[in-house]
């Protein structure tokens, strides 16, 4: 059993830790809030997360010929969403860090929403389900058990993305470095769209 937890905890991290969109805003969230009020956002997204992976490991195998339509729709009602978001980043007016209105930045539900419909967070559950759950013997055991995993790694993973947007607020005091950082991240956050569609 532990080389399997070891297997499922690699790939929850490498999924959790790697470029996406919930990542790219926990960063500018801690960015332009800092890491206290991005906190809340993180642990959104991670709660998200495990219902993302517990549903996709209850119903793979139900849904299996509706999954492309199903991956079609959450990509475009997730496009959507993320290109609303990259639009709020990039035209957010500059804000001096001690002044901050705090109430405006994400919160725990827009954690949540936006790893609900991440298509990458449904694909890579849909990955490791089909990889560390399907076929083996304890069906619902395993499927508790990469669920958690998958709880412990998002949170993690998402929390080091917010950390290093808490470490780079002290560079952004200006004004001009403020609203390039927005920008970069708002187009970043507009390639991790294509990335879906491409």
């Amino acid at each position: 059993m532990e080389p399997l937890i070891l297997a499922m905890s690699i790939f929850a991290m490498v999924g959790a830790i790697s470029p996406g969109p919930v990542n790219l805003v926990a960063t500018s969230t801690a960015a332009n809030y800092g890491f206290m009020r991005a906190s809340l956002f993180v642990l959104g997204a991670s709660v998200a997360y495990s219902i993302v992976v517990f549903i996709s490991g209850n119903l793979l195998n139900v849904l299996a010929s509706w999954i492309p339509n199903i991956e079609l729709a959450m990509q475009a009602a997730g496009s959507l969403f993320l290109l609303y978001l990259a639009k709020k980043i990039a035209l957010s007016p500059y804000q001096k860090m001690g002044g901050v209105e705090q109430e405006k930045a994400p919160s725990l539900i827009h954690g949540a929403i936006m790893q609900c419909i991440n298509p990458k967070a449904w694909l890579v559950a849909m990955s490791g389900i089909s990889l560390y759950v399907v076929g083996q013997s304890e069906l619902k055991s395993q499927l508790v058990l990469f669920t958690s995993i998958s709880l412990v790694a998002c949170f993690i993973g998402v929390s080091a993305w917010a950390l290093l947007g808490h470490m780079i607020r002290g560079f952004l005091q200006s004004e001009s470095k403020q609203k390039a950082f927005n920008r970069v991240t708002a187009a970043l956050l507009v390639l991790s769209v294509a990335s879906i569609w491409v």
